[in-house]
């Protein structure tokens, strides 16, 4: 077995794992492990805190690693019905208050992708890094229609976990343990949670778009040649934008990359935390 092949078979042996969780004084649910200068991790809708289980271990060598329960997911309380992105950057925010921590490392995946990338545009005082995996940006009319179709479908038809597994997988050996695994976190999920945070990404994507050429960290956009709605071009046009951004695009996989491919994307976040900041 090769030594990528190695690291992906671990990998999905711990994510089938669930992680200890601490709870802030607001209810929000995380997991905290290692020591150095802090990262915090925000899963994708529907997900849970273990979606980052190939990353954690791995940075935790290096780094105090933060992997948080979205609002409504895992065992973090919920945000109330009607809330927006601005409210999901919000709770970051607050959460960031309540355990101490005034400046971080923030990878986000999917719609966690979208609240970091808010955070670097509201706080960016408290940001030192971003990487933005699997995010959106500027969908185009068509795409934009289908993901407002499918969050109004959540509230009259409940959880759809077939079509989430068809748009995010392809049919290797990875994709397909990687789906077992998001199928049991889409069955655990809350359906009002659920349709709450499936709305906020719906309607988020152009809200803080616009904040990229005043983003001074350093900044990668991550996703798979093959995901058909947080495309290649979506990270290229991002990436040219920040001042100290940049691409990476993995051949082959489409939306649970960090999952699919996880020692291609550990190698692509060292690199991303070994960047200096420039100075302002």
């Amino acid at each position: 077995m090769s030594n990528t092949a190695q690291r992906s078979a671990q990998a999905f042996e711990s994510s089938s794992a669930t992680c200890p969780r601490k709870a802030s004084p607001r209810g929000v649910a995380y997991h905290d492990v290692g020591q150095g200068e802090p990262l915090v991790l925000v899963h994708g809708v529907g997900m849970r805190l273990e979606a980052w289980s190939p990353q954690i271990p791995e940075f935790a060598r290096t780094h105090r690693v933060i992997a948080v329960d979205m609002p409504g997911h895992g065992e973090s309380k919920a945000l109330p019905a009607g809330s927006t992105i601005k409210d999901f950057v919000a709770w970051l925010e607050r959460f960031l208050d309540d355990i101490g921590l005034s400046r971080v490392n923030i990878a986000g995946h999917s719609m966690g992708a979208m609240i970091s990338g808010g955070a670097v545009a509201t706080f960016p005082e408290r940001i030192a890094r971003v990487a933005y995996l699997n995010g959106v940006h500027k969908r185009d009319p068509d795409a934009k229609a289908a993901v407002l179709a499918r969050a109004a479908a959540i509230r009259s038809s409940g959880v759809d976990k077939e079509g989430p597994l068809l748009r995010w997988f392809g049919d290797d050996p990875e994709s397909n343990r990687a789906r077992e695994l998001t199928r049991a976190w889409l069955e655990q999920i809350d359906p009002q949670a659920y349709a709450t945070a499936y709305s906020a990404f719906a309607t988020g994507d152009d809200v803080f778009c616009d904040c990229w050429p005043k983003v001074t960290c350093p900044a990668m956009f991550l996703t798979g040649d093959g995901d058909p709605n947080s495309t290649p071009e979506m990270a290229k046009t991002m990436a040219t934008q920040a001042q100290n951004g940049w691409a990476r695009i993995i051949s082959g996989h489409r939306h649970m990359v960090n999952l699919t491919a996880p020692g291609i994307v550990n190698d692509m976040m060292r690199e991303w935390l070994a960047t200096e900041e420039r100075p302002t």
